[in-house]
């Protein structure tokens, strides 16, 4: 991997995490049309998510902070009680962690008919959602927090974005466009966390596991990756409190049309 191609792909990675659009999907699009695989891939994954969760937690940081103050006050208040509903929605993707993840990686493998079918839904739930009518609730309470994870459970196939299906899913429940889009945003901080951490001890473990990018090369993803989170992730919700995520569903159903049709041979 050159220094171009590790920007090209941080910038990917920092605009597709946050963008309803799918990162795994684009990622797995990107890395097929530069003939990058294997070792060089899960390395430089490890360090875009790093880059990633650091961009979420510089642009929340005040809602980070107050959480922070809040539960460390050890009482049942509002920050505990979101900070709870947060590890509810945790649940299904743990659960998917723990006992499908063997089945799930194969489908990274360049699989470009299960990323373009899975762009296809994801620019259906985002048209749906553009469209639901208002009926904001006051706060995300504890059935949406776990349908919302349960929706980023099912997310973790490549294609479906993450960001695009819990923002459309609580937005279908009837909750407020900004607070869902937090939500969303700092649910999946602990998961990325995790599985960041899974990849770098099963990288280590493994024979000649010694990365064969250079820390130029890695640096310069994980600064792109940065730079084009922190300013995806502000962006991505004054979108979202905007209501315009048909730009993006319409953006996923041509994306999705052509990967499907390049994975099938036809272009």
């Amino acid at each position: 991997m050159t220094i171009l191609e590790a920007i090209v792909l941080g910038i990917v990675q920092g605009l597709t995490e946050y963008l309803p659009v799918s990162s795994s999907g684009h990622i797995v699009i990107g890395s097929d049309l530069l003939g990058l695989s294997g070792e060089e891939n899960l390395s430089f994954a490890i360090v875009v998510h790093a880059a990633t969760v650091l961009s979420t937690i510089v642009i929340l940081w005040n809602e980070v902070w107050k959480l922070f103050q809040g539960v460390f006050k050890f009482s049942w208040n509002e920050e505990t009680q979101f900070v709870a509903k947060i590890f509810l929605s945790m649940i299904p993707i743990l659960i998917v962690g723990l006992f499908l993840k063997d089945y799930v990686e194969p489908l990274f493998e360049g699989n470009l008919l299960v990323v373009g079918c899975c762009l296809l839904v994801t620019a259906i739930l985002l048209t749906f959602a553009s469209k639901a009518k208002p009926r904001e609730k006051k706060d995300i309470n504890w059935r949406d927090s776990f349908i919302i994870g349960l929706a980023q459970a099912v997310a973790v196939l490549p294609g479906l974005s993450r960001s695009g299906a819990t923002i459309a899913t609580g937005i279908l429940l009837g909750n407020n466009k900004e607070k869902i889009a937090k939500f969303s945003f700092l649910m999946v901080l602990i998961p990325i966390l995790g599985e960041t951490l899974l990849d770098m001890i099963n990288f280590s473990s493994a024979a000649g596991s010694a990365s064969t990018l250079s820390p130029i090369v890695l640096l310069s993803g994980f600064l792109a990756a940065f730079i084009t989170g922190c300013i995806a992730c502000k962006w991505m919700i004054e979108l979202v409190k905007k209501g315009k995520l048909i730009y993006f569903a319409i953006y996923c159903a041509i994306v999705g049309t052509f990967t499907l049709l390049f994975g099938l041979g036809v272009v």
